[in-house]
Protein backbone atom coordinates (compact mmCIF):
# COMPACT_ATOMS: atom_id res chain seq x y z
CA UNK A 1 0.00 0.00 0.00
CA UNK A 2 1.28 3.43 -0.92
CA UNK A 3 1.54 5.75 2.06
CA UNK A 4 1.37 9.50 1.57
CA UNK A 5 2.42 12.39 3.74
CA UNK A 6 1.68 16.10 4.01
CA UNK A 7 4.02 19.00 4.67
CA UNK A 8 2.15 22.10 5.81
CA UNK A 9 2.84 25.69 4.72
CA UNK A 10 1.41 28.98 5.92
CA UNK A 11 0.08 30.06 2.53
CA UNK A 12 -0.67 28.91 -0.99
CA UNK A 13 2.36 30.81 -2.28
CA UNK A 14 4.75 29.03 0.09
CA UNK A 15 3.25 25.64 -0.79
CA UNK A 16 3.58 26.37 -4.52
CA UNK A 17 7.21 27.43 -4.08
CA UNK A 18 7.93 24.25 -2.12
CA UNK A 19 6.27 22.07 -4.75
CA UNK A 20 8.42 23.74 -7.40
CA UNK A 21 11.60 23.10 -5.38
CA UNK A 22 10.60 19.46 -4.89
CA UNK A 23 9.70 18.92 -8.54
CA UNK A 24 13.05 20.36 -9.63
CA UNK A 25 14.68 17.93 -7.21
CA UNK A 26 12.85 14.97 -8.76
CA UNK A 27 10.17 14.59 -6.09
CA UNK A 28 6.55 14.60 -7.23
CA UNK A 29 4.37 16.76 -4.97
CA UNK A 30 0.88 18.20 -5.31
CA UNK A 31 -0.37 21.38 -3.67
CA UNK A 32 -3.62 21.13 -1.72
CA UNK A 33 -5.59 22.93 0.94
CA UNK A 34 -4.68 21.33 4.26
CA UNK A 35 -7.39 19.09 5.71
CA UNK A 36 -9.40 20.69 8.50
CA UNK A 37 -8.28 19.75 11.96
CA UNK A 38 -4.57 19.60 11.16
CA UNK A 39 -4.06 23.24 12.04
CA UNK A 40 -5.80 26.01 13.89
CA UNK A 41 -4.94 28.50 11.14
CA UNK A 42 -7.51 29.26 8.47
CA UNK A 43 -5.56 29.40 5.22
CA UNK A 44 -3.04 26.61 5.50
CA UNK A 45 -1.91 24.72 2.43
CA UNK A 46 0.23 21.64 2.04
CA UNK A 47 2.15 19.56 -0.41
CA UNK A 48 1.28 15.89 -0.63
CA UNK A 49 3.92 13.36 -1.58
CA UNK A 50 4.86 9.74 -1.10
CA UNK A 51 6.06 8.99 2.40
CA UNK A 52 9.11 7.14 1.12
CA UNK A 53 10.35 10.47 -0.30
CA UNK A 54 9.72 12.47 2.89
CA UNK A 55 13.28 12.58 4.25
CA UNK A 56 14.69 13.55 0.85
CA UNK A 57 11.97 16.21 0.47
CA UNK A 58 12.65 17.76 3.88
CA UNK A 59 16.39 17.76 3.23
CA UNK A 60 15.84 19.49 -0.10
CA UNK A 61 13.52 22.10 1.41
CA UNK A 62 16.01 22.76 4.22
CA UNK A 63 18.86 23.02 1.73
CA UNK A 64 16.91 25.63 -0.25
CA UNK A 65 15.87 27.55 2.89
CA UNK A 66 12.17 26.81 2.34
CA UNK A 67 10.29 27.14 5.64
CA UNK A 68 7.60 24.60 6.35
CA UNK A 69 5.26 23.66 9.15
CA UNK A 70 4.15 20.37 10.61
CA UNK A 71 4.52 17.05 8.82
CA UNK A 72 1.86 14.32 8.81
CA UNK A 73 1.72 10.70 7.66
CA UNK A 74 -1.47 9.08 6.40
CA UNK A 75 -3.03 6.53 8.76
CA UNK A 76 -4.82 3.40 7.57
CA UNK A 77 -8.15 4.79 8.83
CA UNK A 78 -7.85 7.78 6.47
CA UNK A 79 -6.71 10.23 9.14
CA UNK A 80 -3.35 11.89 9.64
CA UNK A 81 -0.68 11.41 12.31
CA UNK A 82 1.77 14.20 13.08
CA UNK A 83 5.35 12.99 12.81
CA UNK A 84 7.23 16.29 13.05
CA UNK A 85 6.18 19.54 14.66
Amino acid sequence: MRQDCLILFRSLTFAQRAAHVLERGGITATVRKAPQGLTDRGCTYCVRLRANRLNAALALLDQRGTEHGKVFLAREDGGWQEVRP
